[in-house]
């Protein structure tokens, strides 16, 4: 994971805290709703973070293999698909490294 997006997602998760009393989950910062919306947004962030849009698809790819078995084309077939997934893979390892529940 880049630092810039680490950086950036810590910021979030520590702005979710406030947000929502201290009770948080990965779940509800991360899989209740889209971290970024529109395609062009979504081109600009793995920009700003200098993240290749096939090495994006790659940690994606390797996410689904290893968690799934297969590959879910549905999760890299535009820019916000892949953005939204690759934040949700990055916000479970940070959770997970904060001791931060899957679910309230």
């Amino acid at each position: 994971m880049r630092n810039s997006i680490r950086q950036e997602l810590e910021a979030y998760i520590e702005d979710c805290k406030i947000d929502f009393n201290g009770e948080i989950s990965q779940f509800n910062m991360f899989n209740e709703d889209y971290y970024l919306i529109g395609y062009y947004q979504c081109s600009e962030w793995l920009k700003t973070h200098d993240l290749d849009v096939f090495e994006a698809i790659e940690i994606v790819n390797t996410y689904y293999v290893d968690n799934f078995g297969d590959i879910d084309r549905k999760q890299t077939e535009n820019s916000e698909a892949l953005v939204n997934t690759l934040v949700y893979i990055y916000g479970e390892k940070l959770c997970n490294e904060l001791e931060i529940p899957s679910d309230l």
